[in-house]
């Protein structure tokens, strides 16, 4: 991961998975566990899998690496506990993906495969995170079912608590395995608890004696990260975006009946400012995109 890092300016993360699972009309998501237990469905894992491969495929097609993430963003001990799906979800939700990924032989010697997970409760929520050393506690099994799986990296998406970050950061570097923090920020381009970004990394990364490979931002549209506002020393640690398609405001995608999109070529000018403009070296897609959203990031 860090040569893949030194080596590539650009690299092409995954769009959204969830959600365009949710409007499929033969897929069912699970009440806790989301998309993790479609592994198990003979037939929404073959649509799943298409949703990952279109993915996979772009990147071959662009000559570019390409990181793709497990469908375990909820599949922490206490829901895998609470559901009827085996508590071996996390180890076979990282076998699904590396099959699909070795399916396509040489064409994804570039994809990188990350352990996903998310906070514990609301991630609109920062008032609902963890203490550091709850969460270290909390999400400690669920990241080593990743590990056990052989993932490539581990990475923490749509954190809205600092503190809840920094014990899911304690957990993961004792893994040994690269990992990266992703928080999701509001319009002002801070944390969703109020933390500036560069206070955020600062703490995590002074906290630590194996920092995260770098940060993220996930579930947030790329205007709201003010770039020209933030101190310029955070891009030497913020390496990657994930973007909603919409700028609308968390509260209102998430009561929004409709996919809610904004242009497409404007969100991918403002994503790609990041990159050539900051260096921000991996860039995908989030809530309300797709593989349009990813072909506008290649030049398509």
């Amino acid at each position: 991961m860090r040569k893949l890092l030194d080596n590539n300016p650009f690299i092409l993360m995954e769009a959204a998975i969830v959600e365009q699972l949710r409007r499929s009309e033969e897929v069912r998501l699970h009440g806790t566990l989301v998309n993790a237990p479609l592994i198990y469905d003979p037939v929404a894992r073959d649509i799943m899998s298409a949703i990952y491969l279109e993915y996979m495929n772009l990147a071959h097609d662009r000559n570019l690496p390409m990181l793709v993430c497990t469908p375990t963003w909820r599949a922490n001990q206490t829901r895998v506990k609470e559901s009827d799906v085996s508590n071996t979800v996390n180890v076979d939700a990282v076998s699904f993906i590396r099959e699909l990924r070795d399916s396509g032989g040489d064409r994804n010697t570039q994809v990188r495969i990350g352990g996903m997970i998310g906070c514990q409760n609301d991630c609109y929520h920062p008032d609902e995170g963890l203490s550091a050393p709850d969460a270290q506690q909390f999400h400690t099994w669920q990241i080593q079912e990743l590990v056990r799986g052989g993932v490539d990296f581990l990475i923490a998406e749509t954190l809205p608590n600092v503190q809840e970050a920094l014990g899911i950061a304690k957990a993961m570097e004792i893994t040994g395995v690269p990992y990266i923090i992703s928080f999701v920020i509001s319009r002002d381009g801070r944390v969703l608890d109020g933390s500036s970004l560069e206070a955020a990394i600062n703490l995590i990364d002074s906290n630590t004696s194996q920092p995260p490979l770098g940060y993220m931002v996930n579930c947030a549209h790329p205007s709201f990260l003010c770039p020209e506002e933030q101190p310029g020393d955070i891009f030497t640690r913020l390496i990657g975006y994930q973007a909603n398609a919409s700028s609308f405001d968390h509260c209102d995608l998430d009561k929004a009946d409709e996919l809610q999109t904004d242009d497409v070529n404007e969100w991918g000018q403002l994503m790609l400012t990041l990159n050539n403009t900051y260096g921000v070296q991996i860039l995908g897609g989030c809530c309300g995109t797709s593989i349009e959203h990813l072909a506008c990031l290649t030049g398509e």
